[in-house]
């Protein structure tokens, strides 16, 4: 009976803190996007050049594996994650500059935006309210992943314009479906550190938006 009592016990704390964790991602999430919002219009506005743009997303990575794990359980952790969202925000100056530059530009960035927070939302709605456990799909988009490397590293020699679609159609769906991934280790329980999970939720929404740029950006140029 005792031993009932503690699990009774336990099962609530347990999902306080896994809606902590949930609360606090979101939270930080938010900021940090606004921030990248902010840094990219600061660069877009600077007419940042594609050579600063790519050391900048260099850094942020540098940032990512070298940085970030050894803080993301100190208050450092998130002074880190702003400086390396503030770097891929400002990076993105260039290639919304290219995109804008063009006859329907803003309509093309717009469509991005816009379908990158349908997807983001839904996903996000979806695996919060159903708790369902998409861990299953690690395997998968691990394997994912690493085609799509070694598909972006054989493209920069061979620079095929229909395999650079095929890759931003590839990206987009493994970034859905890691959101749906990173959203449910959250709300079961997988995930622990709110840092960590919004470091991971970040990089999925910001590859989802650069190559959900590159498709509509390539459909509306047929029109």
């Amino acid at each position: 009976m005792a031993q009932y009592d503690q699990i009774a016990t336990a099962r609530p704390e347990s999902a306080l803190a896994t809606n902590k964790v949930l609360r606090n991602t979101y939270m930080l999430l938010s900021m940090t996007l606004l921030f990248s919002a902010a840094t990219a219009l600061i660069s877009m506005a600077m007419g940042l050049p594609q050579g600063a743009s790519m050391i900048m997303s260099l850094a942020a990575i540098g940032i990512v594996w070298f940085v970030l794990p050894r803080t993301y359980n100190s208050s450092m952790g998130i002074v880190w994650t702003f400086v390396f969202a503030g770097l891929l925000g400002a990076g993105l100056g260039p290639m919304l500059n290219h995109y804008l530059a063009m006859a329907n530009g803003p309509s093309i960035v717009a469509q991005a935006l816009g379908g990158t927070a349908i997807v983001t939302f839904g996903l996000s709605f979806y695996a919060v309210t159903t708790k369902k456990d998409f861990s299953f799909l690690g395997g998968f988009l691990m394997v994912g992943m690493i085609v799509m490397v070694v598909a972006m590293i054989a493209n920069i020699f061979f620079a095929i314009p229909a395999m650079s679609i095929a890759i931003s159609g590839g990206v987009v769906l493994l970034m859905s479906l890691m959101i749906l991934f990173d959203t449910s280790r959250i709300v079961n329980g997988g995930e622990t550190n709110y840092i960590r999970a919004t470091v991971s939720l970040y990089l999925d929404i910001y590859n989802l938006f650069v190559h959900l740029l590159v498709l509509v950006g390539f459909l509306s140029s047929d029109d």
